[in-house]
């Protein structure tokens, strides 16, 4: 992948301090980025679910709700 000079100075730069080569060192961003944007793309498609379900019988399990409220009042005089 073509890379700007700058960019490239900054790759080789880095990829000298930690003796390693600078394919290897772009290959790791570029994978990084990928699973990040992977992560965000998830966590995007989760909240809208949440929001079009927001309001619905499909929003939130009452008695689930219910034993959690009942659960953390617990907790919280248990400490």
């Amino acid at each position: 992948m073509p890379l700007s000079d700058p960019v490239y100075q900054r790759l080789k730069s880095v990829a000298k301090k930690q003796h390693k080569p600078a394919t290897q060192l772009a290959k790791q961003a570029l994978e990084q980025w990928l699973d990040e944007q992977e992560k965000l793309a998830l966590h995007e498609e989760i909240a809208g679910y949440a929001a079009s379900m927001a309001g619905t019988v499909d929003d939130l399990d009452e008695s689930l709700e219910t034993v959690s409220l009942e659960y953390l009042a617990e907790t919280d005089t248990a400490q």
